[in-house]
């Protein structure tokens, strides 16, 4: 999703996904071993969960709440002394960062490449422009002042989104064009989850969920040999209410959509999905965008890039990819699903 990753919302997990499933939780007695335990936190402005159905593992479900910390410290551009904050605070300048930063940007840079630039970690400038918070949002805006940045501040603002102008050697870092501002929002949640779910494989956790704000990553089947039962949220309904669910084992959900961040003024809605050709929020008559496939990070880039490519670019860019499916949801809330869906990954209108 093209947004900051440490962006004001707060309902992060009514916004994009919902698990449909049940777990336990441990309680006084001497648990189980296929006990779920669970711990929730607050890392990236958002709530995140990790669920493992092994209550031995406890320490393991610790550690991920350690690595998240880690990573917010890599990745915020919100941070003073982050890496990506050193970077977008060097004018111009190399600097040198971790070796997880280096794998991030790279990423980015490839779905750069992927979606001739309708995808791009330079946004930063731009997205800082439109505001987003709590008192925007949901609401029309009555007030004398218009949310809405202007045409001269957003022309400004677009000739520093160049995701070219991010230069790697090593392990440091430029970007060519000083007044650039990274933002690895669209994709830093899946990065995350995926690295949770390796150490958590690396440990012998075969069972498990990891949601990172909607990022929905899960471990093998439940503990009961079952797939996990996953909602794809209704756009725009308050109480979190799914439109469809998947049914997957050992991959991740992830979806984009304009009911995620947005405000309205004068009747028209401004949603955070920025065009990084003119600025302004895409108006292509989709709703939200979900991807289906094995890593969590190629599920963020997929699910913005696709939503910026619109219905039929992005279903043919999804058919062109191995081990990958996706639903698109219209603006007449029309589900459009890519020929995997219902086949290779069980599907329920709900």
């Amino acid at each position: 999703m093209h947004l900051n990753i440490f962006c004001k919302r707060k309902r992060a997990l009514c916004i994009a996904l919902s698990i449909i499933l049940s777990t336990s939780v441990v309680g006084c007695s001497l648990p189980r071993k296929n006990d779920s335990i669970s711990k929730t936190g607050f890392y990236f402005n958002t709530v995140i969960t990790v669920t493992l159905y092994d209550s031995s593992k406890e320490d393991l479900l610790e550690d991920c709440f350690s690595m998240a910390d880690t990573y917010e410290h890599y990745f915020s551009n919100t941070i003073s002394d982050s890496d990506i904050s050193k970077i977008n605070d060097a004018d111009g300048d190399y600097v040198t960062v971790h070796d997880e930063t280096i794998e991030l940007l790279q990423k980015g840079i490839y779905y750069g490449d992927l979606s001739n630039g309708k995808f791009d970690i330079t946004i930063g400038t731009l997205s800082n422009l439109w505001d987003f918070s709590d008192k925007a949002l949901e609401k029309e805006n009555t007030s004398s002042t218009s949310l809405v940045p202007s045409d001269t501040d957003i022309k400004n603002a677009l000739a520093t989104v160049n995701y070219k102008n991010v230069k790697i050697d090593g392990n440091e870092v430029a970007l060519t064009n000083a007044d650039a501002t990274l933002d690895l929002g669209g994709i830093a949640k899946g990065y995350i989850a995926d690295k949770m779910k390796d150490y958590l494989n690396e440990n012998g956790v075969t069972s498990g969920i990891i949601n990172l704000g909607g990022n929905v990553l899960v471990l093998g089947p439940k503990d009961d040999g079952n797939a996990y039962r996953i909602g794809i949220q209704k756009p725009f309904d308050e109480d979190g209410n799914s439109i469809a669910s998947v049914s997957i084992t050992d991959q991740t959900v992830v979806s984009s959509g304009v009911y995620e961040r947005y405000f309205k003024e004068n009747g028209v809605l401004y949603h955070h999905i920025l065009d990084t050709s003119t600025g302004y929020p895409y108006d292509n008559h989709l709703l939200g965008v979900t991807i289906i496939t094995e890593k969590s990070v190629d599920g963020d880039g997929l699910s913005t890039t696709c939503f910026a490519l619109g219905l039929e670019d992005g279903m043919a860019l999804i058919e062109s990819l191995p081990d990958t499916e996706a639903i698109f949801i219209t603006d007449n809330y029309e589900l459009h699903t890519s020929s995997g869906i219902g086949k290779t990954i069980p599907f329920e209108k709900l």
